[in-house]
């Protein structure tokens, strides 16, 4: 394909930030020894086994400094790719190419590692019920580009920001005074959106199917605490296990028969992919 499916407004101005940032009054060294009418072609290459996410939006930085590159992808979104495997191949100026590589593959390199990681936590998972979903724990002004790579490996997404759904945590329900005073307050707001409440004690599971909560997140509970909340809940909300998730224990969360476990870990702790640009004669 030779021009990006359609990005997301929010997308669009983070690359038109990051591009800002990076070339700032100009590209020194670029203006320096490349003639402006100058063309050249190059290709985006893996460097190591994982899962492709962002190549729509490398292609959103080549187009957004210059709308004449072409940017043609080879694989496709949520691909596994090995090393050497060419993932774009890129022609235009050769001003342009230079100028937002870094910037393209800054994007690409940390979508690739978060659908990479996410990949994994979903395949350690698999054959249970439970779905891996990502947190608000993403990089500020980033909070799309994060969330797009979750999907791209396998994942879901939690609410996007505070506005989409009603979560209610440890400290609304302490200033509230009480778990069911802050349920209270939550459906008198009348704003419609799901109510999430956090548990920290099975008898905060109790109160919150007593209340007819339908979602109860399980703030870092044991598997064993996990698995009693299974039983206790019997269907009646759909549970959720946080908590300092790693590949290590994800298995054994994910058998106590809950249906979602958050991870945080999938976006602030992603390893950047490996990937280079390199110039084709």
């Amino acid at each position: 394909m030779d021009s990006p499916s359609p990005i997301h407004p929010q997308i669009l101005e983070a690359i038109r930030r990051a591009l800002a940032e990076d070339i700032g009054n100009g590209d020194a060294t670029t203006e320096a020894i490349v003639p402006l009418e100058a063309r050249m072609r190059g290709h985006i290459v893996a460097k190591q086994t994982g899962v492709v996410a962002g190549l729509d939006v490398a292609a959103g930085v080549y187009h957004t400094l210059d709308p004449e590159v072409s940017f043609t992808p080879q694989v496709e979104e949520g691909a596994s790719v090995q090393p050497g495997q060419v993932l774009a191949l890129v022609e235009g100026r050769a001003r342009s190419l230079l100028t937002a590589e870094r910037t393209a593959l800054n994007f690409l390199g940390r979508m690739s590692g978060i659908a990479t990681l996410t990949a994994r936590f979903v395949e350690a998972v698999k054959g249970t019920k439970a779905k891996i979903l990502d947190t608000r724990k993403t990089a500020p002004g980033l909070r799309l580009v994060d969330k797009w790579a979750v999907r791209r490996g396998g994942g879901e997404n939690h609410r996007i920001g505070l506005f989409d759904q009603i979560l209610i945590k440890d400290n609304h329900i302490d200033f509230a005074g009480s778990l069911a005073e802050a349920v209270r307050r939550a459906r008198a707001a009348g704003t419609g959106l799901a109510i999430e409440v956090e548990a920290r004690t099975l008898d905060d599971v109790r109160e919150a199917l007593r209340l007819g909560v339908s979602k109860i997140l399980l703030d870092n509970m044991s598997p064993e605490t996990m698995a009693e909340a299974v039983r206790l809940t019997q269907g009646r909300a759909a549970l959720e296990a946080s908590g300092n998730v790693t590949l290590e224990t994800v298995r054994r969360i994910a058998e106590t028969g809950v249906d979602y476990i958050s991870i945080g870990a999938l976006t602030h702790s992603a390893k950047v992919f490996d990937l280079s640009f390199d110039y084709l004669p």
